[in-house]
């Protein structure tokens, strides 16, 4: 209790993802958390169960969650889309309607058009980029407002100060997908968000052999929302989470080296001719440059895009280092086409209403030397 009282005191993301959470070894004195595997508990002291999100394991990596996203309590979950959807569905109840900015992983897109109506809630998706016409698209049974920031895969900003005090103007719940950033990048619940979640596949697990998920608020959203999650099933091995726990305390160095990375890139992509467009936070020409800088004090993230002149498929079959892969946030850069992947279940209308084209590259930065990856795109081009 010490310890950690001293660390959410003055500990820096550092030593809260090395330290915060992990327990060691109680009966050996080890420095790492032992593997707790049981499904079966004694239930004299405390009722623990997997499905329950309360072993030792699962309790170990939210409380790191929770003290890299300055948040009360959490869950972590067996996927992205496990901890995105019961959270939605946590606030949620027949005859609800939730707003969602247009421009979403296109997971989360084709969720909400296949699963919301079928339990009988609302939705409707608006440009969160004009504030004005966004406000107008909320009903009178509003319950929640949905965003994602920065967006997937064409790195929009959405202002999320405004957005929270949108929603406290008329009760709206607020969640974010906070994957791209990662906590280490951006905090939403310091700028009002109620309920950040994430897809843990991608920095969270940091090493491209882990799907999980998370989600970070406070202790009353959470436990409402543990009470859809302990119906839905969707937790997470022992196992696994022992993996999360050891890839969280490598976090912060993993994105201060990829943000790194990927400014480098997209400063030398904004200056290559055969690129027509390029979408990074960091590039002062970026139409969310100026909210970024103030929401992402971490940096600007190692997420970027950008639209090449020649033929898509020839240019990524001609990467060495950078490899072609559907997933992101690993310490190996991996590049892919969204309209082959993440948004393949949109139809083309769809995407090219929200800016996405069939030569768009999004690429994922790992934490490889900057100037050799740079290398590798001209030869490539």
């Amino acid at each position: 209790m010490l310890l950690n009282y001293f660390m959410k005191k003055s500990a820096s993301k550092l030593t809260l993802s090395v330290h915060a959470g992990s327990m060691g070894d109680p009966l050996f004195g080890g420095v790492v958390t032992p593997i707790y595997p049981s499904a079966a508990y004694d239930y004299e002291t405390e009722v623990r169960y997997p499905r329950y999100y309360n072993t030792p394991n699962q309790k170990a990596v939210v409380e790191k969650l929770v003290a890299l996203e300055n948040g009360e309590d959490g869950l972590i979950f067996s996927s992205g889309m496990a901890a995105i959807m019961t959270s939605i569905f946590g606030m949620m109840r027949a005859g609800d309607h939730i707003l969602f900015q247009n421009d979403l992983y296109g997971g989360t897109h084709h969720a909400a058009l296949h699963e919301l109506e079928r339990y009988g809630m609302e939705y409707s998706m608006a440009d969160v980029s004009d504030l004005k016409n966004f406000e107008k698209a909320i009903r009178k049974n509003t319950k929640v407002i949905y965003v994602e920031t920065p967006s997937n895969p064409l790195l929009k900003i959405t202002d999320l100060k405004a957005i929270s005090k949108l929603a406290k103007k008329y009760g709206i719940i607020t969640i974010i997908d906070n994957t791209f950033a990662s906590p280490v990048n951006q905090n939403p619940i310091d700028l009002g968000i109620d309920i950040v979640t994430h897809s843990g596949t991608k920095y969270i697990g940091g090493h491209s052999d882990i799907c999980c998920g998370a989600m970070v608020s406070s202790k009353k959203l959470t436990e409402q929302i543990k009470q859809s999650a302990l119906h839905f099933g969707g937790s997470l091995d022992a196992q696994t989470c022992f993996l999360v726990e050891r890839s969280l305390k490598t976090i912060v160095l993993r994105v201060e080296k990829q943000n790194e990375n990927a400014l480098a890139i997209a400063r030398y992509l904004e200056s290559e001719p055969r690129v027509a467009k390029v979408f990074y936070p960091g590039l002062k020409n970026h139409p969310g440059y100026a909210i970024a800088k103030k929401q992402m004090p971490g940096g600007f993230g190692g997420m970027l895009s950008f639209e090449v002149k020649t033929d898509p498929d020839k240019f990524t079959k001609r990467l060495h280092y950078i490899k072609r892969a559907i997933s992101l946030g690993g310490v190996e850069s991996t590049i892919t086409s969204p309209v082959k992947t993440s948004h393949a279940k949109l139809t083309a209308a769809e995407r090219k209403a929200v800016g996405i084209s069939d030569k768009l590259m999004r690429l994922s930065v790992g934490i490889e030397d900057a100037a050799d990856l740079i290398t590798d795109i001209k030869q490539a081009l």
